[in-house]
């Protein structure tokens, strides 16, 4: 078989690992064995609910050609400083970021307002 169809081939494979130990690793996958199997399942499904999720995310609103693992996404997005302040009847978020990714984060919530989601659920009648 020669190279080029070899590295074809596992290419996809190789991927595939990287998913599984991002899910391993960043979404707690390794350590959930209840003692129950339904409890486990529901466990399971928790699991990849979140990452699919994540995926979506990641794929419609970030959408860099590199797909970033949930723990670097955490440290760019989620752990950062804020506070709530009230002005009248309203509550605002202010969070403690440069300027330079304060652009890149306001693009992102830019992004996310912008969003339609690309399923539409059917109008159900009512049986009568």
């Amino acid at each position: 078989m020669p190279a080029i169809q070899v590295w074809n081939l596992y290419k996809d494979r190789a991927e595939a690992e990287n998913r599984i130990k991002e899910l391993k690793y960043d979404f707690g996958f390794d350590s959930f064995n209840l003692h129950s199997f339904y409890g486990t399942e529901a466990a399971l499904n928790m699991v990849m609910l979140a990452y699919n999720l994540m995926s979506l995310f990641r794929q419609s609103i970030i959408g860099t050609k590199v797909q970033q693992k949930l723990s670097t996404l955490r440290y760019k997005l989620f752990a950062m400083g804020g506070y709530m302040v009230k002005d009248g009847n309203r509550r605002i978020l202010k969070l403690s970021l440069a300027m330079k990714r304060r652009e890149w984060f306001l693009g992102l919530w830019d992004k996310t307002s912008r969003l339609s989601l690309p399923v539409t659920i059917p109008k159900l009648n009512p049986i009568a």
